[in-house]
This record gives structure tokens, sequence and C-alpha cells, in this order.
């Protein structure tokens, strides 16, 4: 008898890789730890390359690589040419220095480079970097059109703007992708100036068509129809949104502060569930049906604890050993790797394990 090949499992919410890839990119920001962001990029590069579908968007998280790699060049060039506030006493190497004005003061170009200031710019570099890819991994396996189907009714509109804006770079890292092959396969130039040229005319005008496409579909769709509701619920729906997010952004800022971080919890939590609440209400102006929404399974709420998971312990170290995540560039010392932090990193590769992409059937 042949044998039945196995069911392949649900795909997981595209909220869970978001809110994992989001938390990661939280934790980056607490240190400047090379090692540390070093690990997390590590830890997203392989649950990409694990988890990821064969679809469009998944072959973005080389763009975001590469962008990646640009922020932190530029970073060390500036550094370089318009000098850092760090002092340092391991010139090495001393380029002409132009005079600027007075009204100019504290900005200088060219001058003494020191190891210093260099390595103090990597760290700076390499957070962003790290965080940008993050990102990456969020839009290599999160599909956007489910994400939009799972946002609430009130989000609906912000929703199909944000999802359009972030299916651009994957759409266009596609687009690049297939008219370079073809040009290949014809026997013309891919690459250098003239290359690009006449590959970016048939990228714009593959844009433009997608466009109108989505345009189309909007309004076949009823995109932005609304329905009447009472003029209390719209006030009431209003001010639970305003002050929740009022309340988000000072609790926010609470936690990202030494001073607090007595009140940054109670308030972000309290800003979040007015937030939510105002989201709830104001759904009922813009009335949809989901067609097999997505669930929060058990493995969804797992994938995204596990960032969850990451970004936490990252703030607990931050605040009980803030030496070992932000290592000092003067004296000029080797960073060392804590052993904690990078155990809890290492969480993050739970979705690894959790929801890896199905194998494609042996002929």
């Amino acid at each position: 008898m042949p044998r039945s090949s196995p069911v392949p499992s649900a795909p997981l919410h595209p909220g869970a890789w978001w809110l994992w890839s989001l938390s990661l990119g939280i934790a980056a920001t607490r240190t400047t730890n090379p090692l540390l962001l070093a690990l997390l990029v590590v830890v997203s590069a392989y649950v990409v390359a694990t988890c990821r579908r064969a679809t469009p968007w998944s072959h973005s998280y080389a763009a975001f690589l590469k962008l990646a790699l640009a922020v932190l060049l530029v970073r060390l060039l500036f550094t370089i040419v318009l000098g850092s506030p760090v002092p340092g006493t391991h010139v090495l190497v001393t380029l002409p220095e132009l005079p600027l004005p007075d009204w100019a003061q504290g900005i200088r170009l060219g001058g003494r480079v020191t190891a210093e200031s260099l390595v103090f710019a990597l760290y700076d570099g390499l957070k962003l970097a790290t965080l940008l890819v993050c990102v990456g991994a969020a839009n290599a396996l999160a599909n956007p059109h489910r994400l939009l189907k799972s946002l609430p009714g009130a989000l609906y509109e912000l929703g199909v703007a944000v999802v359009v804006a972030l299916t651009f770079a994957p759409h266009l890292v596609a687009d690049v992708q297939r008219l370079r092959a073809a040009r290949r396969l014809r026997g013309r130039p891919d690459t250098g100036l003239r290359g690009l040229l006449q590959v970016g005319l048939p990228v714009l005008e593959g844009a433009l068509e997608r466009s109108v496409a989505i345009a189309a579909a909007m309004d076949a769709r009823g995109y932005g129809r609304t329905a009447e509701v009472p003029p209390a619920v719209r006030r009431t729906t209003t001010a639970l949104t305003l002050g929740g997010l009022l309340g988000v952004c000072a609790g926010t800022y609470g936690l990202l502060t030494a001073e607090g971080g007595t009140y940054g919890v109670p308030v972000l939590l309290a800003g979040l569930a007015a937030a939510l609440a105002g989201l709830r209400l104001g759904g009922r102006r813009t009335p949809r049906t989901r067609y097999r929404p997505d669930r929060w399974t058990a493995r969804s709420l797992l994938v995204a604890g596990s960032g969850a998971a990451v970004a936490a312990v990252m703030f607990l170290a931050s605040a009980a050993d803030p030496g070992a995540l932000h290592p000092g560039v003067v004296p000029l010392i080797a960073p060392a790797l804590p052993l904690r932090p990078a155990a809890a990193v290492l969480l993050g590769l739970l979705p690894a394990f959790l929801a890896p992409a199905p194998k494609e059937p042996s002929p």
C-alpha cells in the first residue's frame, strides 16, 4: 500500500512572527555588546532559514541584511569624516582637517581617527543594523495578507496602508530578481550602471500596474465604507484611543529611562487596556467579515512568548548588570559574553523547532 504523506501543519499566526521579531529588536536596543548583537542576528537568520516558505516576500531577508550592512558602513564613515566626541589615545590615521567658521563649533571635518571612536561607532551602528535584520525576519516569515485580515476593524484602513508599504520591499526584490534572470537568459547584461537602468524602468512599470490593481480591488470590496454609530460611542472611542496611546507612550518612556522604572509598567498596561477598548468600540464603524480567520494556537503563543522572554531578560539584565551589556571603549578592552543574556537570546530559536517549513515531497 502506498504510504500516505503527512498532513502539513497549519502556518503560524502572522502576528506571532511580528511579535517575535519585534521582541528581538527590542532586546537589541538594550545592549551595545557586539557578541550579543551578533548572536541575535544569528538566531534570526537561523529561524528564517528554517521556517520561511517559498513565497514572494520570503526573499526580502537578504535585502534587509544588505541594508543593515550599509547602515553600519555609513555609521563608520560618518565617524571617520565628522569625528566623534569619544576621546581616544590610539590614533590610527590623521586626515587633513578643514577649518570651519565659529558658528560650527563642535563639528569638524577630518582630523584624528582613533580606535576608540571607531569601536564606539561600530557598537552603535551594529545595534541599529541588528534591529533592521529583526524587522527583515518578520517581513520574510509573516504573510502580509493574512496579517491584514487579522487586524481589528478599527485599524483596517490604516492596516491596508501599512501592509502595502511593507510588501513594497519584498515585491521590489522579487521583480528585480525576475527581470535580471530574464536578461541573463537573453544574453543581456544585468549588472553595472547600464543593467541597473534597463531593469529600473520595468520595475517601476510593474509597481504602477500593481498599484492600479490594488486600487481596483479595494474599490470592488467597498474600501472606506463605514457604518453609523451613536455620537456617544464615537466620543468614547476617541477618548479611550487617544488616552490609551498617550499612556502607552508615557509607559514606554518610563521603561526606557532609569527614573521611570516604577511607573512605566502600570502606565503601559493601563494605556494598552484603554487603547484596546477604544479599538474594539471603533470596530463598529467598519463592519467586516472574515473567511477562515487565523487563530492564536498554542504554537503561535509559544513563538510570540519566546521573543517576549528574550526582551524581558534583556531588560532585567540591563538593569542588573549594565556594564556587561554596554562594554566600554575608554579604555579599549575586548567585550565579554554575559552568559545569562546569551542563554536568553537562544530562547529565540524556539520557532525553528515549532514551525519549520514543510519539506518538499521527494520525486
